[in-house]
This record gives structure tokens, C-alpha cells and sequence, in this order.
């Protein structure tokens, strides 16, 4: 007969047994929304426009790395090497200033974790963002333990620089500055950034969060790597999810002075970018050229959407990125179902607005006759860069 003691019953005293709980932090977090696909309607093609990727996927040199790559059983080169040393190449940068992540996402938590979380007096630190902006800075902020300090936007949903530089304290750690900025589409000038820079002190990290860097052609915009050769103090964060349509792949980067990146690397999980995934984006970098044919049909897809928002009297901030921002307050959710209904996914913030992703030239066709039966309230002023 055996001893052991019966599983305990799921009633009684050990429903109030104390259990493991998270920690603090996650109570506070928002949930990240991803964009979701597209509904399937009969008659109609679906697509996503609601994720800001590359309609025209990788260059083929990508397919065929990818097609040849046997070495699954193998752990991927933890330092990124291969990768670095084709990326320094491409920017003109030393590969040593060079630390790869997974995604940009990746490549912040990265540096969020490097440079801010608690304080020695056990206090968080403040880490400083426009708002609204990309939607993962809260929760990565939150995350480390450092608290975050978000700058509402200006009316025309770009950054307001003059209260981000006066929103800093003792306890700033880092600033993000999100260009073109993710969700709103206005870019940062330049010129602003540097008397921005004035402002800041040396001890504060500022990222320049460049996702969409590819997609602008105006003239006199921020360029992160500019910027890090001039300032110390500054990081440029890109990403090879957009521009070069391996959004699932997992590929980003930040490029600092030596002093930075140091402690980036000593931040970095190990094995963070799948080697499959390092292949395919060298094999990409090699063939850039192709890849900017590709970021030029986007650009040429948002001009023409962008003209016919213009003549059906549609308002939005400028964007020089691969989506655009329609400010339908209240009349959100409304715009979505329209769009759910013709085989369309957007990406509705709450009752804000709704951010819209160039994608193939028939959605951006149905796009523009969806706005065209929408009796739209918009009042945003349109800003430029021009």
C-alpha cells in the first residue's frame, strides 16, 4: 500500500495558498498591440497595411542565403562579426562602434538596460520620450525599472524639443528621439537637433531612433550617424526590418563611440541574432542597391497617396517614413471597420487615430477610395519639411 501523499485538491485551504507573483513593474505596463492581418473577404485580395513592413519583401540575394543556409545545428557567432564589418563598411563607421540586436526593439532593450533602470539610492531613473511615439517605449522603460517621462507632441504630432529639454533632471539617463517618428510620421530637422543638443548634458544618452531613416528625401534631416561622430554622447538605432523587408528575421543595430558600445556589447544576450539571420542581412547590405530601388517604389507609392489625400481634402501630419497618420479622434474606430470590411488592415490608436503603412499599389488604391467615402472630421495641421 503506498504512502505517498495525494495531489492536493484544488478547493479549500489550497486555493488561499500564497502564490508567485510578478514583479511591481508589470502591473504598470501597457500591452503591446501588434498589427493585425487582414480580414478575408470574398471577392477581395487582403492586405496589411497595419505593420509598416516592406510590401516588396528582400532582395533575392536573401532568398538564396536563406535557401542555402545549413546550419541550424550550429550557434550563430554571438559578436555578429560577418555582420558588423559589411554594416561598417556600408556607413563608413568603425565595426568596433557596431552592436547588433534583435530588431531595433532588440538593440534598445539593449541600451535601456545598459544605461537606466534603478538608481543607486534606489530611486528609477527617468528616461525621457515624446508621446505619443512608438508604442514598445513604455514597456522597455518599464521593464529595466526606470521610470518614464513622456513630452506630449506638438499639435502637428511632432516632437516638441524646447519641453524635452526642459523635462530633463538630475535623474535623466536617456532621451529617445524617434525619427521619422512612429506613429505621427514627422521627422526631426537637423538643425533643431543640434541647438536640442546644446541643451542636453553630457552625461545623458541620446538615441536617435532612425527606423525609417531610408524612407526620407527631404532636405536638412537628422542623421543619426552624423550625429554620433559629432556627439559622444549620442547612439543612432536603426534596423533592417523595414527598409530591407526582414521584419522577420530580427535584424538591428546601434552605432556609438567606444565608450558606449562597450557596455552595449556587455548588455547583449548572447546569441541574439540568429546567424541565418546575419547571413541574410549582409547579403542584403551587399546588394543595397537593390534595396533602395525597392525603398523608392514605397516613397513612390506614398507621394501618390499622399497627392490623393491631399484632393479629397484629407489633413495629416507630413511623413517622410512608409506609413501616414490620420488624426480621426473620436471617428477611429469607425475608419478601421470600414477598412476591416474591404480587406484592409490599419493600425487604430484607440479613439486618436490611425496609422496607415504604404503597401501594394491596389491597397493603396482601396485605400484612397475608402477615404474617399469616409466623411472625415480631420482638423490636424499638416506640417513640412520641404
Amino acid at each position: 500500500m503506498s504512502n505517498a501523499t495525494p495531489p492536493a485538491d484544488s478547493s479549500g485551504a489550497e486555493q488561499n495558498a500564497e502564490r508567485v507573483s510578478p514583479r511591481d513593474a508589470l502591473a504598470q505596463l501597457p500591452a503591446y498591440a501588434a498589427g493585425k492581418p487582414a480580414a478575408e473577404i470574398p471577392g477581395l485580395v487582403a492586405y496589411k497595411l497595419a505593420s509598416n513592413e516592406n510590401p516588396y519583401g528582400p532582395v533575392p540575394a536573401v532568398r538564396q542565403a536563406l535557401h542555402d543556409f545549413d546550419l541550424i545545428n550550429r550557434y550563430p557567432d554571438p559578436s555578429a562579426t560577418v555582420l558588423r564589418e559589411a554594416l561598417a563598411g556600408y556607413l563608413s563607421v568603425p565595426a568596433v562602434d557596431i552592436v547588433a540586436g534583435a530588431g531595433s526593439l532588440g538593440a534598445l532593450n539593449q541600451l535601456l538596460v545598459a544605461f537606466a533602470g534603478t538608481g543607486r539610492d534606489g530611486q528609477p531613473d527617468e528616461v525621457i520620450y515624446a508621446w505619443r511615439s512608438f508604442e514598445a517605449y513604455p514597456i522597455s522603460v518599464g521593464l529595466t525599472g526606470a521610470q518614464s517621462v513622456q513630452v506630449p507632441n506638438c499639435p502637428d504630432g511632432s516632437h516638441d524639443l524646447e519641453a524635452m529639454a526642459a523635462a530633463i533632471t538630475e535623474r535623466t539617463r536617456v532621451i529617445l528621439l524617434c525619427t521619422p517618428n512612429n506613429p505621427t510620421g514627422p521627422s526631426l530637422r537637423a538643425a533643431d537637433v543640434h541647438e536640442f543638443m546644446k541643451r542636453v548634458p553630457s552625461r545623458v544618452l541620446v538615441v536617435i531612433d532612425e527606423a525609417y531613416w531610408e524612407f526620407q528625401r527631404a532636405q536638412g534631416l537628422v542623421n543619426g550617424i552624423d550625429f554620433y561622430r559629432e556627439y559622444p554622447n549620442v547612439v543612432s538605432l536603426r534596423t533592417l526590418s523595414k527598409a530591407h523587408g526582414l521584419a522577420g528575421l530580427r535584424v538591428g543595430y546601434t552605432v556609438s563611440q567606444p565608450h558606449v558600445s562597450q557596455y552595449l556589447r556587455q548588455a547583449t544576450p548572447a546569441f541574439s541574432v540568429t546567424q541565418v539571420a546575419q547571413l541574410a542581412a549582409v547579403a542584403s547590405i551587399t546588394h543595397i542597391d537593390q534595396v533602395d530601388e525597392r525603398v523608392q517604389q514605397v516613397v513612390d507609392e506614398r507621394e501618390r497617396v499622399l497627392a490623393g489625400l491631399a484632393e479629397l481634402g484629407w489633413q495629416h501630419p507630413e511623413t517622410q517614413a512608409n506609413f501616414v497618420w490620420l488624426p480621426l479622434g473620436e471617428h477611429s474606430e469607425a475608419f478601421s471597420e470600414l477598412c476591416d470590411a474591404h480587406a484592409l488592415s490599419v493600425r487604430r490608436f484607440g479613439s486618436e487615430g490611425v496609422r496607415v503603412s504604404f503597401g501594394e499599389a491596389e491597397a493603396n488604391t482601396r485605400l484612397l477610395e475608402l477615404c474617399a467615402q469616409f466623411p472625415h472630421p480631420s482638423t490636424m495641421p499638416m506640417s513640412s519639411t520641404n
